[in-house]
């Protein structure tokens, strides 16, 4: 079917509107000029997932039925503009479940129509790297290298212009934030694992155990299903009982909780600036950006910024986690190069982050 048509389409955009429920945060945003944030809200399922010890799908899109609404109000009125002021509404279509995006785009394409306004969809992989331009001091200059880390999933990406991406290496099972959740579970801490496990981590040693690193030797893929499998045979070494409901450190035969988190961690770091490394050095970029919710460990941006060897950018904590101000910002930037979704737009769950 045809685009949006062309006559409802703003000469100049100024201001976009970010939607996204790609997962279990239902968030809306208003971002002016690509870069500057006027309004990010974001609405999270983190309380009520935490009894699952992970997402359960049923329940994130019905609470996206219940809070888009009012998400979207408090980011307009944060701003201070009205939807008529929109240069164009964005959305992310994919990758997600299927319930969850459902949501996000019917509602977006619903205010694209009702308000005369292009509609732009956003790959929410892409939305991770465009973090990045929100709030950035530096200048971003290309060829770079995106690490982006998160819980569904662990990618380098070459970019060498806006838009244009060449997948280097992915995960092949586990994605980072998921092993940190899968192990954060098995030491009987709370979800989300990652900043769980971080915390602890502070009070650990990185070097009480020696877990593996799955190099994947000539491949710039990442495994972290093995280093996961480690951690519940040592915990089962110990007597524990590993998963949701097992018995603290204090009662379960002295398990050493710091410090297998902190090893746990310092694997899990030690093969994405590794491989981060030699593919900044091979394909000779000038900066290094990261992206996802794991980005915001603290421990692997430093290092990062250690042992790179040129220019790592790292966004906000809170820009890291899903939200919709880079979706927003992606928006700004396709919408600039005359890019609109059909009217057709359809959710990806799978999708893959490609050039356009």
């Amino acid at each position: 079917m045809p685009p949006f048509p062309s006559v409802w389409y703003n000469a100049v955009v100024t201001y976009v509107l970010g939607v996204e429920t790609s997962c279990d945060e239902t968030a809306a945003a208003v971002v002016k000029d690509g870069c500057e944030i006027l309004s990010n809200i974001v609405s999270s399922q983190a309380k009520i997932h935490e009894q699952y010890g992970g997402v359960f799908p049923e329940i994130a899109s019905r609470q996206h039925i219940l809070h888009i609404v009012p998400v979207l109000e408090r980011a307009l009125s944060q701003a201070d503009l009205e939807l008529e002021a929109m240069g164009g509404v964005a959305v992310t279509y994919g990758p997600g479940l299927a319930g969850s995006l459902l949501v996000g785009v019917n509602v977006a394409k619903g205010l694209a129509l009702a308000n005369h306004l292009p509609l732009i969809g956003v790959n929410h992989l892409e939305a991770h790297i465009y973090a990045n331009w929100l709030q950035q001091e530096d200048e971003i200059m290309f060829p770079l290298l995106c690490l982006i880390a998160s819980g569904g999933h662990t990618n380098l990406v070459l970019m060498t212009a806006h838009g244009r991406y060449q997948s280097l290496g992915q995960t092949l099972d586990d994605a980072a934030g998921e092993a940190f959740d899968k192990v954060a579970r098995l030491l009987d801490l709370g979800y989300p694992g990652g900043p769980e496990i971080e915390r602890v981590a502070e009070k650990g040693d990185p070097s009480a155990f020696d877990f593996p690193r799955a190099w994947l030797k000539n491949s710039y893929n990442f495994s972290f299903s093995g280093l996961k499998t480690a951690v519940l045979y040592l915990v089962r070494g110990y007597g524990a009982d590993p998963g949701p409901g097992a018995r603290r450190a204090s009662d379960n035969g002295g398990l050493p909780v710091t410090d297998l988190a902190a090893s746990f961690q310092a694997a899990v770091v030690d093969v994405l600036v590794e491989k981060t490394r030699a593919a900044a050095q091979e394909f000779d970029v000038r900066q290094v950006l990261l992206a996802g919710g794991v980005a915001s460990n603290r421990v692997l941006r430093q290092q990062m910024k250690d042992r790179i060897g040129v220019p790592v950018l790292c966004p906000s904590a809170e820009l890291c986690t899903d939200n919709a101000a880079c979706v927003a910002a992606v928006g700004w930037f396709r919408l600039q190069d005359g890019d609109r979704a059909d009217w057709d737009l359809d959710v990806i769950p799978g999708l893959k982050l490609t050039s356009h």
